[in-house]
């Protein structure tokens, strides 16, 4: 008993060591990693949690008590949380512009794979009427965030745009009638050489793929010391995967994410992707027993992640059978 007990001591301490890695060199907001965490963790579980849980599961973040609430009140004026009072006690919610975006987003994030590339572009032109300055400023920021490159003054492309996410925005920005939507193909007049130039005007890729090999160069060390792990440590695997997925969304939405048949034949998002599905598989189910552990609702502990959480990443392993022991 007194060797299991010291494996399970001595492997909290060497994860307890990653995180505090981890921790070292990040930088972090309140108010984003709280969206990181409803993102990832909360909204599959029914979206609603009691905020004194909330502040238990973030504390190892060095998030103080007054940070969180501070955070949840920004958030409840911006329209992502909701609050409700029952008893003592205050239970934020996702609102429903609150879950449409975090649904917008996270389809980039947990996506794997993608169909072929059809050579159709999707423009947004956004110069037009009595768009004001600061109107055109936001809109052309939220499509940037949405992968849109600016290729003209007041002409937005990308060439893999979720639509969804695109009429969401125009919706919740009011645009939806001064902004115009167009499609359009490249026709073979046009060479390779001129495709290049145009993605080089549109996009800073180099910038983008730094912010990849720096998300390679954090998490592959923790990927090398869990791969090779007999047990995983509940809580450090929540930490991690909160901070897994909060880095590599911050690289992605500044990623285009263009098709494979206009990236260079290295291109790191490749290699960060894969790396970010096998990590977040490897921590799927220690990282949940500590959620439905920590976390409360009105009604008692979290409830069960609904059946599309398991779709992550192409598919996600529903029970830890044909997985390595962990506790």
């Amino acid at each position: 008993m007194d060797m299991v007990n010291n494996g399970r001591a001595e492997t909290q301490t060497a994860q307890d060591g990653l995180v505090r890695s981890l921790l070292a060199d990040a930088s972090l907001r309140a108010k984003s990693l709280i969206v990181t965490v409803y993102g990832d963790a909360i909204a599959p579980h029914g979206g609603t949690v009691w905020l004194g849980s909330l502040i238990r599961l973030v504390a190892p973040f060095g998030l103080s008590e007054r940070l969180v609430r501070t955070a949840v009140l920004r958030l409840s004026r911006d329209d992502w949380l909701a609050s409700e009072q029952i008893g003592r006690r205050s239970y934020y919610s996702l609102t429903d512009s609150g879950r449409r975006r975090i649904e917008d987003a996270y389809r980039r994030v947990f996506a794997f794979g993608h169909a072929p590339w059809t050579g159709e572009w999707t423009l947004v032109l956004t110069g037009l009427g009595d768009n004001s300055t600061e109107a055109r400023t936001r809109v052309q920021r939220e499509l940037t965030w949405q992968g849109f490159g600016v290729m003209a003054p007041g002409v937005l492309a990308s060439p893999s745009a979720d639509r969804d996410a695109l009429r969401h925005l125009l919706q919740d920005l009011g645009l939806v009638d001064r902004t115009v939507v167009m499609r359009a193909t490249a026709e073979a007049l046009s060479g390779a050489a001129s495709h290049v130039e145009l993605l080089r005007n549109c996009w800073d890729l180099d910038k983008v793929a730094d912010g990849y090999r720096a998300f390679l160069d954090r998490f592959r060390p923790v990927w090398r010391a869990l791969e090779a792990a007999d047990r995983l440590d509940p809580e450090a695997c929540f930490l991690i995967r909160t901070l897994l997925i909060h880095d590599y969304r911050r690289v992605l939405l500044r990623d285009p994410q263009l098709p494979e048949e206009l990236l260079p034949a290295d291109w790191a998002g490749a290699a960060a992707r894969a790396l970010c599905r096998n990590l977040y598989r490897r921590i799927l189910h220690p990282a949940e027993r500590h959620l439905m552990t920590t976390l409360e609702t009105a009604e008692g502990p979290l409830p069960e992640a609904a059946p599309y959480f398991y779709a992550r990443f192409g598919g996600l392993p529903r029970d830890e059978a044909g997985l390595r022991e962990v506790g």
